[in-house]
């Protein structure tokens, strides 16, 4: 009598060697694997009890295989040697910790007729070392000649999430050390002879400026990696744009230039992050300053319609002809190599955070206009 194997999680039974090549043989050939076999990612084909039975090209080369007909019949965690598959006579899947690995839920999902992604994080035993890894995976139902099986893929973000946690370290200490250098500045500055008076306050603005970019890199990140929260709150359009004035007057691309704000803005209330919104702003404010010869003037201002508020920046000089179709693309500057996230995560903040829109028109005659629509009352179902 077949003996039962225990378990904690997953079903322990394994299919016999008989069912596991008859399986493996119904792969051979198949068009199936030919489209696997042209992606990167590692693909492996489980059956029903969660046994390989096809490896794609990508991962046979991992493992420096021909075929794979070594590692027919193992299980994901046993040929990756996670340090519990091989913790227990049931193997993968099958001692207490696999009820919170992603790999095992993700393949059990797709058992049960469901295509579902997770993340997986493997510690792989190596003789008396161990290596930890944060991957990717996702579990697919396939159905073949009356059985079922699991398309199961595998992405290595380990490099980005290394990456993601070592930026969040570099931000945290970089803050704090500018941020007690501003307030050092500040309070020298109360307390400096006359004679010193200036240099203070120019060490007091190039620390606050340097603070103000490192927030602004932090932001860029947090938005495009999908980790940053809004903050709603009720704010004052014209108040959020005389706070952006202020914050380039004494600017030094604003040097020798005005910055006007319109007259005659009606009084209205806006639901959104006011944070973020200043950080648009304050992006198409310094842009439309770097673009204007000295002695010129920047424009700014809002109207209301309908149930929007319309931000505007303007400025006399016009974007090249050949520029404006790529002008929010990531990688794009009309400035040089190196400056193409100012436009670009404008877009990103307005569009995917305040759930506005950014838009410009631009002409020798008329300058340059950039206009961010933002609903009035923001949608909290859109922030979640």
């Amino acid at each position: 009598m077949t003996e039962v194997l225990p378990t904690r999680f997953a079903p322990a039974e394994r299919a016999a060697s008989c069912m596991l090549l008859k399986q493996a043989a119904i792969f051979k050939g198949n068009p199936l694997v030919t489209l696997l076999d042209s992606v990167t990612d590692l693909i492996m084909i489980l059956n029903s009890n969660r046994q390989i039975v096809y490896a794609n090209r990508n991962l046979l080369n991992l493992l420096d295989m021909q075929d794979a007909r070594e590692i027919i019949g193992m299980r994901p965690g046993e040929l990756f040697s996670c340090e519990h598959a091989c913790s227990v006579p049931g193997g993968c899947g099958t001692s207490e910790f696999c009820r919170n690995c992603g790999a095992v839920r993700v393949i059990m999902c797709a058992l049960g007729n469901d295509r579902t992604e997770d993340e997986c994080r493997l510690t792989q035993r190596k003789g008396d070392a161990i290596c930890a890894y944060d991957l990717k995976v996702v579990g697919s139902p396939v159905f073949l000649e009356g059985d079922r099986y699991v398309t199961f893929a595998i992405t290595d973000m380990s490099h980005e999430k290394r990456r993601r946690a070592l930026e969040r370290i570099f931000f945290h200490d970089i803050l704090n050390t500018a941020g007690g250098l501003r307030n050092l500045a500040r309070m020298v500055l109360e307390e400096v002879p006359l004679n010193l008076k200036d240099e203070t306050l120019l060490l007091h603005k190039f620390s606050s400026e340097l603070v103000e970019e490192i927030m602004a890199q932090r932001v860029l990140l947090a938005a495009e990696n999908a980790e940053l929260s809004v903050d709603t709150q009720c704010v004052n359009p014209a108040e959020v744009l005389r706070t952006v004035r202020e914050l380039y007057a004494s600017h030094e691309v604003g040097e020798g230039k005005r910055i006007l704000l319109e007259h005659g803005l009606c009084d209205v209330e806006l639901v959104t992050d006011p944070t973020l919104l200043k950080r648009v702003l304050a992006n198409l404010v310094k842009n439309a300053l770097e673009a204007t010869a000295r002695g010129g003037d920047v424009r700014m201002g809002y109207s209301v319609e309908g149930r929007e508020v319309s931000f505007f920046v303007w400025n006399p000089a016009a974007i090249p002809l050949e520029s404006r179709a790529a002008i929010f693309q990531r990688s794009f500057s009309t400035k040089g190599v190196g400056r193409g996230l100012g436009t670009y995560s404008i877009k990103l903040l307005a569009t995917n955070y305040l759930k506005g829109d950014v838009a410009f028109v631009s002409s020798e005659e008329a300058g340059t206009q950039f206009t961010v629509r933002l609903p009035i009352t923001f949608a909290q179902q859109a922030a979640a």
